[in-house]
């Protein structure tokens, strides 16, 4: 059975990217045009900035083609979960994929350096430092090498703890059972900090926290808020640990075989949407923090002497990621790399 669904979608996506060629008359003169329509797709629902991200570069890319160009976006892991979008675009099935970087680190251990926690103060610098030109041409790089093309970053907006125990010092941490993604970078932080990281399938934290199988998680506002996580917890501590991004990528080979003019569309397409997605976050962000506190959820923001101390903690884990992406990657993102190079 599942084999067939397996062949179904691929058909699927034979049909869909199909070129259907149009023929009008003006005159005595006809004029062929060749339209295309291709698949953008998620593993998010449709109300998510990920989601957001994919609508925005297909409504772009229509409009910057004069309709010559139309990419359908597909939700809700309608083709396939995280991994297997990804399998699919590197072979070509699935040219556009709009996900979150933390699966890509399987495929691509560079990617790594998105794990870094604690770099960044504030989104803004965040988002600096993925679009830094030398930063983003080596990045570029790594994806090129796996099958992909990145297009572009969004995000949204960084990753908070929420808990129903209060947080005025480290040692409030110690010993705290937290769920995290099946992330060892994220599971070696969160242990240097004196928690109990434990590792869940997301379906299961709701009832994890309700049970009191675990006693606190982390996610972006976003995810706790549309997946009620807060009515468990008293607490969001605003850790900012680490920026959720997300890609908008394409699978090279697919790019390669555009002619300039499609790719400079692409280009222009998944710029305009990047920034969309990025305000888009941000006036979200804003409603899930006032949602949130509107049901009765405390939202804690750290004192300047805890955040050191998230920071200093954080270190221990910075030689490991700068060894999983490589040093080059490591210093040009945290900008060290002006200081360093001739």
């Amino acid at each position: 059975m599942k084999s067939n669904r397996i062949k179904y979608k691929k058909l699927s996506l034979i049909l869909l990217s199909s070129a259907v060629l149009l023929m009008s008359g003006c005159s005595s003169q006809q004029d062929e045009v060749q339209r295309y329509a291709w698949p953008v797709a998620t593993a998010s629902p449709e109300d998510t900035v990920t989601h957001i991200f994919a609508q925005r570069f297909a409504d772009e890319v229509s409009r910057l083609s004069n309709g010559s160009m139309k990419i359908e976006v597909y939700p809700n892991s309608t083709l396939g979960g995280d991994r297997e979008l990804l399998e699919s675009c590197a072979s070509g099935d699935i040219p556009f994929v709009v996900q979150n970087t933390a699966p890509q680190v399987a495929f691509m251990p560079e990617i790594s350096i998105f794990d870094l926690p604690c770099a960044f103060d504030d989104i803004q610098s965040a988002r600096a430092a993925v679009d830094d030109p030398y930063f983003y041409s080596m990045i570029e790089e790594v994806y090129i090498k796996s099958g992909y093309r990145v297009l572009g970053f969004a995000d949204q907006g960084f990753r908070v703890m929420s808990t129903n125990r209060e947080i005025d010092n480290m040692i409030d941490l110690k010993g705290l059972k937290i769920r995290t993604m099946e992330n060892p970078n994220h599971i070696r932080f969160w242990k240097t900090i004196g928690t109990n990281p434990t590792p869940m399938s997301f379906n299961e934290v709701y009832v994890g926290l309700q049970q009191g199988t675990i006693d606190a998680q982390e996610n972006p506002y976003e995810v706790i808020a549309s997946g009620r996580l807060h009515e468990q917890q008293k607490y969001i501590i605003e850790t900012n640990h680490v920026p959720h991004y997300i890609s908008l990528i394409v699978s090279d080979e697919f790019y390669q075989e555009l002619d300039p003019d499609q790719q400079k569309i692409i280009e222009e397409a998944s710029a305009s949407a990047r920034d969309f997605a990025r305000n888009a976050s941000d006036e979200r962000v804003k409603q899930k923090i006032s949602d949130i506190s509107s049901d009765g959820t405390m939202i804690v923001s750290l004192p300047e002497n805890i955040k050191e101390e998230f920071k200093k903690s954080a270190e221990s884990v910075y030689p490991e990621i700068e060894r999983q992406s490589g040093s080059e990657i490591y210093r040009a993102y945290l900008n060290t790399h002006k200081y360093t190079r001739g």
